[in-house]
């Protein structure tokens, strides 16, 4: 064995074992920002077992305390909805897995450490986790809670829950859900799917693993990595957010497969064993893009507008909301940290109507937005600074906020974690590297 080839082994297996030392941390749950009854009890001293595998290979495991842990101990909004019914602010806690109710006026003084929310839903009976999508039934005050990367169903919440306790509904749903927006008219529930890219329509009344009305899925919908999601029931058409990155369902894929005729209900397929249903090498990246469909659009349809590129500033966007009776479209655009605003008939490559955007507008990472027509008002869920902000609808430029609710400090650091999957070392900066 040469120098070189012994010198890349002893470095493959030194941080090999730093892994598995890392992995079996008990609290390294903490950095993937899991909450604290997600936790495995702390070892009260550190420990090593050796066991024999026949006879061949020792496993050893090392278990110790951490020397220290990176975590978020407050929450970090990552959707938002308004009840105007009974003036409350709804806001999706992804970081403490919560969900947080709010009065529509509270305002935090800057000098105080943070507004207290009028009731919290959180903890390990909820079934709340990586949740990232809401909607409020406008007559009953029920609340819709999508679950995302880590967690296949929807919980839905009558208005008077609270604290720890089981959901009134349980939805099985395809794996990375996002967002969920319900026409009362016809009684039907939307929800998108990130990747494969979908919308799964489902009754209003959704329980268990009933079985979908119908899914929008296949090339010709130009759907890519699928966020938020807003409905026109007024002219018939739904707006869906696409990040970009995709690739094609082979032609038995999809998640219509999982349907079997006449069946009531469908066991959708597991994540692990969605690449069977993938078209090798067809992975690729399309600009971010605002799509729009019929009303009862289903299977491979084809948007019947488009609006994508550079003259339309869309980043990463996350929730769309719509003001019907304006004919606005207001977009969280996280990674410019600012709110677009397109004309609901927009089409191509368009500037955006006005675009909310500036030191003053408290704007940071925005993941959720929504439009109050009825108080004319506009929310933001700011994931990057613990913080909701008020602004008038028809706000522009560098607008500060009428008001701004916020869950920890002012400047109190934000790691925004999100879904962790792996982390990498850099020595030369000694710098953690935590993909979300």
């Amino acid at each position: 064995m040469s120098k070189t080839e012994l010198r890349f082994t002893i470095i493959f297996a030194s941080v090999m074992l730093a892994l598995l030392v890392l992995l079996a941390s008990p609290n390294f749950a903490l950095l993937r920002g899991a909450t604290p009854q997600q936790q495995q009890p702390t070892a009260p001293a550190a420990s090593a077992k050796a066991t024999d595998n026949g006879g061949a290979n020792k496993t050893i495991r090392i278990v110790r305390s951490p020397l220290r842990t990176v975590q978020d101990p407050n929450p970090s909004f990552s959707s938002v909805a308004v009840d105007p019914t009974r003036d409350e602010i709804v806001v999706e806690d992804e970081n403490r897995d919560q969900i947080l109710v709010y009065g529509r006026l509270d305002n935090t003084p800057a000098q105080a450490a943070l507004t207290e929310p009028k009731r919290v839903i959180g903890g390990s009976r909820t079934r709340v986790s990586e949740n990232c999508g809401l909607y409020i039934d406008p007559f009953s005050g029920d609340i819709y809670s999508v679950n995302g990367d880590q967690a296949n169903y929807m919980t839905v919440w009558s208005r008077e829950k609270k604290g720890n306790a089981d959901p009134d509904r349980t939805v099985d749903t395809p794996h990375r859900g996002f967002a969920v927006a319900v026409d009362e008219g016809a009684k039907e529930l939307f929800l998108t799917i990130e990747h494969p890219p979908a919308v799964v329509v489902y009754p209003k009344e959704v329980d268990g693993n009933q079985v979908p009305l119908r899914i929008l899925e296949g090339d010709k919908t130009q759907l890519a990595e699928v966020h938020g999601l807003a409905l026109d029931t007024k002219n018939q058409v739904m707006f869906v957010v696409n990040q970009g990155p995709t690739s094609s369902n082979t032609p038995d894929g999809g998640w219509q497969r999982d349907i079997k005729p006449g069946s009531p209900t469908v066991e959708w397929t597991n994540d692990d064993q969605r690449w069977k249903y993938l078209v090798p090498g067809s992975g690729r990246t399309l600009p971010p893009s605002i799509t729009v469909y019929p009303l009862k659009a289903s299977g491979d349809t084809a948007p019947v507008r488009v609006i994508t590129g550079p003259l339309t500033q869309l980043d990463w966007p996350v929730h769309i909301s719509l003001d019907m009776d304006r004919q606005e479209l207001y977009v969280a655009n996280s990674v410019s940290d600012d709110i677009l605003v397109f004309r609901a008939t927009d089409n191509g490559n368009v500037t955006p109507l006005r675009v909310i955007k500036g030191p003053h507008t408290s704007i940071s990472k925005p993941h959720g937005v929504f439009a109050d027509t009825k108080n004319g008002e506009l929310v933001v869920a700011n994931f990057g600074n613990h913080s909701s902000t008020v602004y008038k609808l028809d706000a522009n430029g560098d607008a500060a906020p009428l008001r701004m609710i916020r869950s920890a400090p002012a400047n109190a650091p934000a790691p925004m974690f999100g879904n962790i999957g792996t982390l990498a070392f850099d020595t030369k900066r000694d710098q953690l590297l935590v993909p979300n």
